[in-house]
């Protein structure tokens, strides 16, 4: 009797990464991870002010400035400096292994924010250094989640798992607004308690499911080449923020020497990191990469879009916690909650566009998507400049939805473009490099944004706040020595949700010698808001303009970048046979990219463009 051997593969199970749809597995996974990082870096923008009232602090005294600044900075600078070592890490030791660990740092700081035993100055300094920490696993699951999904997926279906991965990470941090404004409400802890159980079921799943199957590229840990990218990139981003506060009777602080100090010195060892790094045998970054055409445009469009996207964030917190809320009744207590539930339409918008992107990219390239989608957010921070700071909610909702529509067309085409530009070993770096520009670009925006916003109240609100003061009662040389204070302190109480007038005028004992008719209006929930509405939109024709400027430049980046590339490691075997012998810049590198024909069918076209790859085979 003769037996048949069965040519059947065997059967494996879901977690195996030779089962067919392992691929969804590090999908649903490396999803996962990524929303709970950009989660938390916004959640706390909308939250502070029951965050500080938990702890007993006033955000808005002087000598508390800094705290506020650290809550905001904190976790996006230390994510936006190490998201390319550890991309560089993830390559050397595996990207799996980086990326677990990351939810695992990420993980025990959650619950160790939730247990802050301390109020006030001692308090806030406990919520800063797990912040960091929590930045820290942030940074190892920024920089590693892009590069498992391309090990995973082959080069047809990236553009669809990346947009996911990528929408994931930017709606995150519109999520995040709306959580954050839903758990305020219940209890400032909350906000930090909703991490956990997350947390701890992704740590369980990706140390049971992911495995490493992307192609490793061994070699020494670049010290140097890190340590300056980290107190260079560190440097200037610490330098932009602290530029926002006043110095020598200046609105701003970018005449402060430590600022512009730090902005130089912080250019400089960002200069020296590239010298080490195109001289180092084993670089953090190959920056060679930016030979790439589609990379480096890709990168740049993406950085600027982040730079606007941050920006919008707070310029809408500012103008729905601040002003229009209380100008329609609510008290400043329940401002954070309605404020995430207003912002609902950009989350929407870019829900829908971003996994459509995500597949069409796949079918016909990028660039037509990228570059329509930066010009539709160019319009509509326009079209933000034309309705009234008292808006008809039906135009506010119309434009940020159409926003978010924007938004989410280009996200998932450029991180497709980045991802699929480079070769198989670089990916761990390319990954950390594209995080490291959208979290930069987080960091810029506050730093950027709040000293346009505060140019732009420079100007009318010390009249506008002496002639409201003084309408009320308030002594002529108290309202003035008021009114020219600088406008930052009125900027970070809109921002959070207060009336800063009695904090203002309490310690003068004014206000207590005020009408009592006049005392309840100045501390009322319509004097503030009223007030600032005019300087506020002063400041918002400067911020919008900029952001639309940047939008448009990062469209004709985009356009530039080319029509649909590819690395050479992931075409078919006949395609990487037709590609000349001379079309690599670097015999020693380990890819190429070419810019594939328009359509699914991936054949070369004859505008072909050389980067970092091994020769021809």
């Amino acid at each position: 009797m003769t037996s048949v051997t069965s040519s059947r593969p065997p059967r494996t199970g879901m977690f195996d990464k030779d089962h067919p749809r392992y691929k969804w597995v590090a999908l649903s996974n490396t999803t996962l991870g990524m929303l709970m990082a950009t989660v938390n870096s916004s959640i706390v923008l909308i939250s502070l002010p029951a965050i500080f009232k938990g702890i007993k602090l006033n955000p808005l005294d002087a000598g508390n400035t800094s705290y506020l600044l650290w809550m905001l900075m904190g976790f996006m600078l230390v994510t936006a400096v190490l998201v390319i070592g550890f991309g560089r890490l993830g390559d050397m030791v595996g990207r799996v292994r980086i990326y677990n660990l990351g939810f695992v740092v990420f993980t025990i700081a959650a619950i160790a924010l939730c247990l802050d035993p301390f109020t006030a100055g001692p308090g806030a300094l406990y919520l800063i250094v797990w912040r960091v920490v929590q930045g820290v696993g942030a940074a190892m699951l920024f920089a590693n989640s892009t590069a498992i999904l391309t090990d995973a997926f082959p080069a047809h279906r990236r553009g669809m798992a990346l947009g996911i991965n990528q929408i994931a990470a930017i709606a995150g941090s519109f999520i995040g607004l709306i959580l954050g404004g839903l758990l305020a409400v219940i209890d400032w802890r909350a906000v930090f308690i909703v991490s956990v159980p997350i947390g701890i079921i992704g740590t369980i799943w990706s140390y049971k499911s992911l495995h490493e199957v992307g192609t490793r590229n061994p070699g020494s840990l670049d010290l140097p080449g890190n340590a300056s990218f980290l107190l260079g990139l560190t440097s200037l981003l610490t330098g932009i923020t602290y530029g926002i506060q006043p110095y020598g009777g200046q609105p701003t602080g970018w005449t402060n020497p430590w600022v512009l100090g730090a902005i130089v010195g912080g250019l400089a060892l960002l200069g020296v990191f590239v010298a080490i790094e195109l001289r180092s045998a084993a670089p953090m970054f190959q920056l060679r990469l930016f030979k790439i055409r589609a990379f480096a445009m890709a990168n740049l469009a993406g950085l600027l879009a982040a730079i606007g996207r941050g920006g919008l964030q707070f310029m809408l917190i500012i103008w729905l916690q601040g002003i229009w809320l209380p100008l329609h009744g609510y008290s400043y207590e329940d401002t954070p909650l309605w404020a995430g539930i207003y912002m609902l339409p950009i989350t929407v918008g870019f829900l829908i566009s971003g996994p459509i992107s995500g597949i069409l990219s796949d079918r016909w390239g990028a660039r037509g998507l990228a570059t329509w989608g930066l010009l539709l957010t160019a319009a509509t921070f326009v079209a933000l400049l034309l309705i009234p700071v008292n808006f008809p909610y039906l135009a506010f909702a119309v434009i940020t939805f159409l926003n978010g529509i924007g938004s989410g067309m280009f996200s998932s085409p450029n991180r497709a473009t980045i991802m699929n530009s480079v070769p198989a070993n670089q990916r761990g770096s390319a990954s950390g490099m594209a995080g490291t520009v959208l979290n930069a670009g987080s960091s810029l925006s506050i730093g950027i944004f709040f000293s346009l916003m505060i140019a732009g109240l420079a100007g009318s609100l010390p009249k506008t706040l002496t002639d409201g003061l003084t309408a009320h009662g308030v002594p002529t040389a108290a309202a003035t020595q008021i009114g020219n204070l600088p406008p930052v302190g009125s900027l970070f109480a809109a921002f959070l949700g207060y009336n800063p007038i009695a904090t203002l005028l309490g310690p003068s004992g004014v206000l207590a010698s005020l009408p009592k008719a006049d005392a309840a209006a100045l501390t009322g929930t319509t004097f503030f808001p009223n007030l600032i509405s005019n300087p506020f939109h002063d400041g918002l024709v400067i911020v919008f303009l900029a952001a639309a400027v940047m939008s448009v430049i990062g469209a004709v980046a985009s356009f530039f970048g080319g029509k649909k590339f590819m690395n050479a490691d992931d075409l078919p075997a006949q395609a990487q046979d037709e590609v000349p012998a001379g079309a690599a810049l670097d015999a020693a590198a380990s890819g190429q990219v070419m810019d594939a024909a328009e359509g699914s069918d991936e054949r070369l076209s004859g505008d072909r463009e050389p980067a970092i790859g091994q020769r021809a085979r």
